[in-house]
C-alpha cells in the first residue's frame, strides 16, 4: 500500500460510521470506515478508491481529493496532507538531500534574538544553529558547536526519541513526541521520495518503538505554536511559550523561539539560567 493508501486507512479507521452519518447493521471487523462505505461517501467507485490507495490511479482530481476529505471529515493540516500525498512531486526529480546549511539572513535574526532561546530547525528536524540561549535551555549537554559540523550535526528527533537527557527535559514528553512525529509526517510528504528521510525515519524506526508506533499512526499536524513544559536539571521546572517561524522560501528551515510569561517563576529560572 501506498503512503496516501496508508494514510486514507489510518484515517477511516479512526472515524466511525454513526460519525460518518453511516447506519451500521451486523457484526463489523473493525470500529471504522470500511473501503465500500467511504467509496459511497466521496461519491467514487470502490474500484477507484481500490486503485487510488494502491497507487495504481495517478493525479486524482481536487474534487475528488475534496470529496474524500470531506467524507472523513479531515481538519486542515490533513487535508493538506492528503493534497500533498495525492500530487507528490516526481519521482525522477527526487534525490538525496544535499547536506543543508543555515540560512545566512535567518541566522543573524536568530541571534539577534538575545535572551530568547531560539535555534534554527532543518526540513528534516536538524540542528542547523542555536543562539546561546537555546543552546543552553534545550542542549546544555552538548558542545555549542555541534550544529556547525554538517557530518554528525544533532537532529531534534533523535535527540527527543534516543537521548536520555532531551527526553527527561520534557514534563510532557508523550504529548512532545507524538506533536514531533506529526508535524515530521506533514513535513514528510513534501519529500517523499527522498533519501535522507527514508534513512532518518529508518533508524529512529528500529531504535525506539515509540516512534514506530507514532509513525505508524499516521497522524500529521503543521506546529506553529503552543506550550511546552520542560524540567530543566539545572533551574528545573518552566512553562514556556513556543513559536515557529517558517521561513517564506518554502525549503522546510524554521526558528523555533520560547520565551516566558514576564513576571512568571519561568522567567525567573530562565533569566537564571541564561546568567551563568
Amino acid at each position: 500500500m501506498t503512503e496516501l493508501g496508508e494514510f486514507l486507512r489510518s484515517r477511516r479507521d479512526r472515524i466511525t460510521p454513526e460519525a460518518a452519518g453511516i447506519n451500521s447493521y451486523g457484526r463489523r471487523r473493525v470500529p471504522g470506515l470500511r473501503r465500500e462505505e467511504l467509496a459511497q461517501l466521496a461519491g467514487v467507485s470502490v474500484t477507484y478508491l481500490t486503485r487510488l490507495e494502491q497507487g495504481q490511479s495517478q493525479n486524482a482530481s481536487d474534487a475528488i481529493i475534496d470529496a474524500l476529505a470531506r467524507a472523513l471529515q479531515l481538519d486542515s493540516d490533513e487535508r493538506a496532507h492528503l493534497y500533498a500525498l495525492a500530487h507528490p512531486a516526481p519521482k525522477e526529480h527526487m534525490r538525496e538531500s544535499a547536506p543543508e546549511i543555515a540560512k545566512a539572513g535567518a541566522e543573524r535574526l536568530m541571534h539577534a534574538m538575545g535572551d530568547v532561546p531560539a535555534v534554527l530547525l532543518g526540513r528534516f528536524n536538524d540542528l542547523l544553529a542555536w543562539n546561546r540561549a537555546g543552546h543552553l535551555l534545550l542542549a546544555g549537554h552538548l558542545d555549542g558547536e555541534a550544529p556547525s559540523r554538517v557530518a554528525d550535526r544533532p537532529n531534534q528527533l533523535k535527540l527527543l526519541f534516543l537521548d536520555e537527557h532531551t527526553r527527561d527535559l520534557y514534563v510532557d514528553w508523550e504529548e512532545e513526541a507524538a506533536l514531533a512525529v506529526s508535524s515530521m509526517r506533514y513535513v514528510a510528504a513534501q519529500f517523499a521520495h527522498d533519501q535522507t528521510l527514508a534513512a532518518l525515519v529508518g533508524e529512529l524506526s528500529m531504535n525506539s518503538p515509540e516512534f514506530a508506533r507514532l509513525w505508524a499512526g499516521h497522524d500529521v499536524r503543521l506546529c506553529t505554536s503552543g506550550t511546552k513544559r520542560l524540567r530543566h536539571p539545572e533551574v528545573g521546572e518552566m512553562e514556556l511559550g513556543y513559536e515557529v517561524l517558517h521561513l517564506p522560501e518554502g525549503n522546510g528551515q524554521r526558528i523555533l523561539t520560547h520565551t516566558a510569561e514576564p513576571g512568571s517563576t519561568s522567567s525567573a529560572a530562565l533569566r537564571l539560567l541564561l546568567s551563568a
